[in-house]
């Protein structure tokens, strides 16, 4: 017979103590998921789009994390934080694999309750682009109705992005006047960083931490790409091409955001290779 867990010392008492639920909040954030109908599926639904946006929540905090040691230039913790971002990726393109086992019936049951809420309206997704430089500025109306967070995205807008602090090092360590890209607009891509990239290509022992830097970053947003890209295929599974519930094209929008580069030079160099 297995011996109790108090045997082994677990404290099996929580009166006036931090238990696991309260350290965890875990009274405010399951009760958080509440559906609006009777339809079996709609908790799935919520569940997965609650966590979604607990892993964004842990996304800023690396890449902030990240941005400011990047401009100190303290680079080992930098590296290891856009490994954990990558990896925080590759667990939301999972929780797509579980959504898809709702089907376009079971999603009929309950889409009308939604309203006009939609995905491309999280606030939390559009902060984690403006950080790494994909800065659509046309998105901040969405934001409007809530003063809090539209400052917070306009906050963003007032610093450099993440890949902006790594082509002023890249510009640095090879002595280069590398342009600036405006603060508020997506990053273009721009042949002087491409060939600046490319010099650090050709010679990675000679600079090896920007040559792992460039690295981290095209890792970063090839999880991010597959995450893109699997919303895309979830979202035609389920609803086709009809309009999504925020008033955007449904697939055909999605389809338009995978043409979206983050780090453009770093993929156009390889060409150059």
């Amino acid at each position: 017979m297995a011996k109790p867990p108090e045997h082994d010392g677990a404290r099996m008492s929580f009166d006036g103590a931090m238990s696991y639920v309260d350290y965890l909040s875990l009274d405010p954030i399951l009760g958080a998921s509440r559906p609006l109908s009777d339809a079996h599926d709609e908790m799935l639904f919520i569940i997965q789009h609650q966590t979604s946006e607990l892993w964004m929540r842990l996304a800023l905090h690396e890449l902030d994390a990240a941005r400011w040691a990047l401009q100190s230039g303290d680079f080992p913790p930098v590296f290891k934080m856009l490994t954990r971002v990558a990896r925080i990726f590759e667990q939301l393109n999972g929780a797509w694999d579980v959504l898809r086992t709702m089907t376009p019936s079971e999603y009929t049951q309950f889409r009308e309750d939604l309203g006009e809420s939609s995905g491309f309206q999280s606030h939390q997704y559009r902060l984690i682009e403006y950080i790494l430089g994909n800065r659509n500025t046309a998105m901040m109306k969405v934001h409007e109705h809530r003063k809090d967070l539209h400052a917070m995205l306009a906050q963003e807008l007032t610093q450099p992005s993440l890949y902006d602090v790594a082509i002023t090092h890249l510009g640095a360590a090879l002595r280069l006047e590398l342009p600036d890209s405006p603060l508020d607009a997506p990053h273009a891509p721009i042949p002087a960083i491409e060939d600046a990239w490319a010099q650090v290509y050709r010679d990675p022992e000679r600079h090896w931490t920007l040559y792992e830097l460039a690295e981290k970053l095209v890792d970063l947003e090839d999880y991010f790409r597959r995450w893109r890209f699997n919303h895309v295929t979830t979202v035609e599974r389920i609803i086709g091409f009809k309009r999504g519930t925020g008033g955007t094209s449904g697939v055909k929008y999605l389809r338009r955001m995978l043409e979206v580069e983050l780090f453009p030079e770093l993929w156009n160099v390889r060409g150059q290779l």
